[in-house]
């Protein structure tokens, strides 16, 4: 019913103002999205650029889930407070040393028991635990512990080896699917 709603409203040329709480619904109709909060829009644009690119954690966790990282700029990344760096995509920065965040989504991140050599593709890298999994058909999601923090991830079930509660696994994944956050 959305696709056959968005196509009549292109055929016939008009301007809808959708207003919902369903995110999928949200991404699917618009050609454009505003957030608010607390009655003020806090970000609009394109579905793939709120998504992709959001300008603050309220952005990135209310549309979609987000792992969110909070830390100490580093310039064009953060340092956690237990020292590890994480890197953010080419564009982003913000003064180092001023508080900041970095959000990233759970199907970016890539799961596994060894983390392998490391490369730009994959530069980010953490350590933990899988906490949880829920097997929903065509995807599993991991719910992974990692200094006091539970971490999302969504993988594809491809039919490869699953992984078991209580495994400790890697996190891997590429600085631009890192999206930093000025503090605030």
């Amino acid at each position: 019913m959305q696709i056959e709603l968005k196509r009549i409203q292109r055929e016939i040329g008009i301007t809808t103002i959708f207003v919902t709480h369903d995110q999928e619904e949200a991404l699917t109709m618009s050609d454009r999205i505003g957030i608010l909060r607390d009655g003020r829009l806090v970000q609009e644009g394109p579905p793939e650029e709120i998504y992709d690119r959001p300008k603050s954690e309220f952005a990135a966790t209310f549309l979609g889930d987000a792992n969110i990282f909070r830390g100490d700029s580093t310039g064009n990344g953060i340092r956690l407070p237990d020292g590890t760096a994480i890197a953010a995509g080419a564009g982003a920065t913000l003064a180092a040393g001023a508080k900041a965040s970095c959000a990233v989504r759970p199907e970016r991140i890539r799961i596994a028991i060894d983390g392998g050599a490391p490369d730009a593709a994959n530069a980010n890298m953490l350590r933990g635990q899988v906490s949880k999994r829920i097997f929903a058909g065509n995807n599993s999601t991991y719910f992974v512990e990692r200094a006091g923090q539970t971490l999302k991830v969504i993988v594809q079930n491809t039919g490869a080896d699953r992984l078991a509660e209580g495994q400790d696994v890697v996190l891997r994944w590429s600085p631009e699917s890192t999206v930093l956050i000025a503090a605030g």
